[in-house]
C-alpha cells in the first residue's frame, strides 16, 4: 500500500511545498469523487469512496508540520513514545516550569498582556522546535526528531490551554 507522499507523488521528506501538495490533492480527488461514479457499481462506489476518504486523511497529516513529522518517524518505525517517555533536556525542562510559572501567575491576576505575551512567545518557541525536528528528520535523526516532536507536542498543548482561556 502506498504510503501518503506516494499517494500525492512527493518526495518523502519534512519540507513540503504547500502549493504541490494542494494540487497534489485535488487531482487525486478529482479522481475519485463520488459524483464521478454516480453510474458506478455498488462496489465501484465504495472504493471510491475509500480512495477520498484515504486521500483526506493522507492530506490532513502532509499538510500540518507536526502531524507529518510524526508520521515521517512512524514510516522509519519509530515509535515516539508520547506516553511513556517524557524526558525532556533539562534546559527545556527548566522553560517549561517558567513558562507555567508565568502562565499561572497571569491567570491568577487575570493579566491579558502577559498571557498575550507568553503566547507569543510559545509560538515562537514552537516554530524554532519544528525547524530542529526539520533539521533532524533531514538528517535521518529520527531518534532526536521524536524527541523534538514531543516538544512541540507540549508547546501545542500549552499555546491550546492559553486559547481556552479566552472561550
Amino acid at each position: 500500500m502506498q504510503n501518503h507522499f506516494e499517494l500525492f507523488q512527493l518526495p518523502q521528506r519534512f519540507a513540503l511545498d504547500q502549493g504541490q501538495l494542494d494540487a497534489a490533492y485535488r487531482e487525486v480527488q478529482n479522481k475519485v469523487h463520488p459524483d464521478k461514479f454516480v453510474q458506478a457499481s455498488e462496489a465501484e462506489k465504495r472504493v471510491a469512496m475509500q480512495w477520498a476518504t484515504r486521500a483526506n486523511e493522507a492530506y490532513q497529516t502532509l499538510k500540518k508540520p507536526l502531524k507529518r513529522a510524526r508520521y515521517l518517524c512512524e514510516l522509519q518505525g519509530v515509535d515516539l513514545q508520547t506516553e511513556s517517555n517524557t524526558s525532556m533536556p533539562g534546559a527545556f525542562l527548566m522553560q517549561q516550569m517558567e513558562w507555567r510559572e508565568s502562565f499561572d501567575d497571569a491567570r491568577r491576576d487575570n493579566n491579558q498582556a502577559t498571557l498575550l505575551r507568553l503566547e507569543r512567545e510559545l509560538n515562537s518557541a514552537l516554530r524554532t522546535q519544528l525547524h530542529a525536528v526539520g533539521n533532524a528528520l533531514d538528517q535521518s535523526q529520527f531518534q532526536e526528531a521524536a524527541q523534538q516532536i514531543r516538544a512541540c507536542m507540549f508547546l501545542e498543548k500549552f499555546i491550546a490551554d492559553i486559547a481556552a482561556l479566552d472561550e
